[in-house]
């Protein structure tokens, strides 16, 4: 908890449970990501925490944002982001809200199935896609591995099928592994990919 944390917490003594989020921690967490990672592009995940102050904040320092609904996009981009830097990340997409993303100018899509592939070559033609790849989780503090993504094995039949329907496949993603580290508290990771 830093200093900063602490002298807010003995200003408002108010009683029920708060989330209290230090920005000065979310610049020094996400440039410190950025620089270890120099020649990648970083996606903060929106559903982690959506403050907007936290959105702002990112999109004025650069980052992406990896998406799950409509929503989410929507606030991404009130807070600056444009649709270059914006992924619709969730594997289970409605073909109203693809069609309602690429109608923002959302380009970036995931998919982990043909299934979801033809949706977006329907509702987003020319759209690009990254495969999401199922992990094993070995390790991780909360069980994700076997929520989103598919075999190692499939992925390439389903980037090959989103490339025979006029998609440009782009590449590959892991499903999101949580990871406690002794340096950081599980609520700070929790807020960076």
């Amino acid at each position: 908890m830093t200093d900063r944390i602490k002298e807010f917490l003995a200003r408002h003594q108010e009683d029920g449970p708060r989330l209290i989020v230090d920005l000065d921690v979310v610049r020094e967490n996400y440039l410190g990501f950025a620089k270890a990672l120099p020649d990648t592009r970083v996606f903060y995940a929106v559903k982690a925490n959506p403050a907007p102050e936290i959105l702002d904040l990112l999109a004025r320092l650069g980052s992406c944002f990896d998406t799950a609904s409509v929503t989410e996009i929507e606030q991404a981009m009130a807070a600056g982001a444009t649709p270059d830097r914006i992924s619709f990340g969730n594997t289970i997409k409605k073909e109203k809200d693809i069609a309602r993303a690429y109608a923002l100018g959302i380009r970036l899509f995931a998919v982990d199935c043909q299934a979801e592939v033809e949706k977006i070559a329907r509702a987003a033609p020319g759209a690009k896609v990254f495969c999401r790849i199922l992990c094993d989780g070995a390790g991780a503090e909360w069980p994700l591995s076997r929520k989103f993504g598919c075999a190692p094995a499939m992925a390439a039949r389903v980037m090959e099928h989103a490339h025979r329907l006029g998609l440009v496949a782009c590449g590959t993603a892991r499903s999101r592994l949580r990871r406690r580290s002794s340096r950081t508290s599980p609520r700070r990771e929790s807020t960076f990919r």
